[in-house]
């Protein structure tokens, strides 16, 4: 304590008078080296910002032009926002001085382009943020100053294009995120030199066909977005080579088609969505390579029939959605060697009638059976033979059904919902009236009768 003392008599005014000073337009938090001035009108960065502040926040006011060095008195920041700031231009050099930064918000902006060393400086940014400009081209080497950087939004821009190497030096990005763009065409070298790339969102672009050359670039890509694009077709040709692959987001596009092996260069894909398209044919070959499937997402689109074996390559599969289809009868031989099937999906199907072991293929792994909203009016007594204290949830509500027969096997539901049939209060329904009773106390978490 003795020998600190004179140290800290040394350094305490000139500390003090740094922490002290605050621009009479912000909310200075001394202690946590915070600064706060937001929605000022301010045109430039007051100049009387405390030296150690570490977080600024200087959103909504109306900067314009970031010029050269405009931060370089505040060499401790390692949070800056400069959001919704009408930001035009930022100079080259802007940001030189601020070694230490770790986010940099520039987003809702009104950035057109990147002069090509406007990044310089920032060798330890961690975060950066371009979201809602108007960005419309990227140039290579823009980013290349960046070689810490883990996360980079440029959504909500105007991207038509991504040339070749254009993000080169960013060794370090996890997540890039690009969806709400124009996109339609990336150049094959568009995601070369990112070899950490895991998250990549390419959704709600113009890509009308699958540009495989450009991801199969990202080969440690584990989550891709490709949703609200008009894509038609996808196949082995498209040369989609992602041995990392989980997930893939192919949602609410314009899919009329897949081809064989279209997914068999993705050897560990465990979740498929492919909601909301046009998709009618379905080919044998499909999903051959997909041995790792676990989720398939097929709900709306326009399938008439699935064919036996179709669905077999996917051995481990335990969800499959087929709701919103135009199924007219279960797919019963299609579920053959799904052994580990735990949810099936197929309410909003045009079905009418559910015949005798329409579900025996997978009665001993599910759980969960949707055909609310199916247009039933038929179950034969066994339609669900097989099926016994595995199934925990059944929705048959939504329904033409006047009658139901007895269900004195399935002593495992923990919900069943009847609601919206016009059951007939006669002999027909005496069997399920017996039953219930047997099997549950009813109440509202359990049971929804009409």
């Amino acid at each position: 304590m003795v020998l600190l003392l004179p140290l800290l008599l040394l350094q305490g005014p000139t500390w003090c008078t740094a922490a002290q000073r605050c621009p009479r337009i912000c909310v200075c938090d001394n202690s946590r080296q915070r600064v706060a001035c937001r929605h000022q009108n301010v045109t430039e960065v007051p100049d009387t910002i405390p030296e150690l502040t570490q977080r600024l926040d200087l959103q909504g006011n109306m900067l314009k032009v970031i010029p050269p060095a405009a931060f370089q008195a505040l060499p401790h920041l390692t949070h800056l926002d400069l959001r919704r700031c009408q930001v035009e231009l930022v100079a080259e050099g802007a940001f030189r001085g601020l070694g230490r930064l770790l986010l940099l918000n520039l987003a809702s902006n009104r950035l057109s382009t990147l002069p090509q060393e406007a990044l310089d400086g920032l060798g330890s940014l961690q975060r950066l943020e371009l979201e809602g400009n108007l960005l419309e081209e990227l140039r290579p080497g823009t980013f290349g100053a960046l070689g810490a950087l883990a996360t980079l939004n440029l959504a909500h821009n105007a991207l038509v294009y991504l040339p070749a190497m254009v993000f080169q030096g960013l060794l370090q990005v996890h997540w890039l995120q690009l969806s709400h763009n124009a996109l339609s065409v990336l150049a094959p070298e568009a995601l070369a030199g990112l070899p950490a790339l895991r998250r990549l969102s390419l959704h709600h672009n113009e890509l009308q066909a699958l540009p495989g050359p450009a991801l199969s670039q990202a080969q440690g890509l584990a989550r891709l977005q490709l949703g609200h694009n008009p894509l038609t077709y996808v196949g082995e040709e498209d040369g989609l080579v992602l041995p990392s692959l989980r997930e893939l987001l192919l949602d609410h596009g314009a899919l009329q088609a897949l081809g064989p092996r279209a997914f068999a260069h993705c050897p560990r894909l465990r979740t498929l969505d492919l909601r909301g398209n046009q998709w009618s044919a379905w080919l044998l070959g499909t999903w051959r390579g997909c041995v790792a499937l676990r989720w398939l997402y097929l709900s709306g689109n326009r399938i008439t029939q699935v064919s036996p074996g179709a669905l077999g390559p996917a051995q481990e599969l335990e969800k499959l959605h087929l709701d919103r289809n135009q199924l007219r009868e279960v797919p019963t031989r299609a579920l053959e060697g799904l052994p580990a099937l735990v949810e099936l999906q197929l309410s909003g199907n045009p079905l009418r009638a559910l015949h005798d072991g329409a579900f025996q293929p997978v009665a001993r792994s599910l759980q969960l059976l949707f055909l609310n909203g199916s247009s039933l009016e038929q179950v034969s007594p066994g339609a669900f033979a097989g099926l016994g204290p595995g199934l925990q949830s059944l929705h048959l509500q939504e329904n033409q059904l006047q009658a139901l027969p007895a269900l004195p096997a399935l002593t495992g539901l923990g919900l069943i919902d009847l609601s919206g049939n016009p059951f007939r209060c006669d002999c027909q329904l005496l069997p399920l009236h017996r039953w219930v009773p047997l099997s549950w106390t009813p109440s509202a978490e359990t049971f929804t009768a009409p």
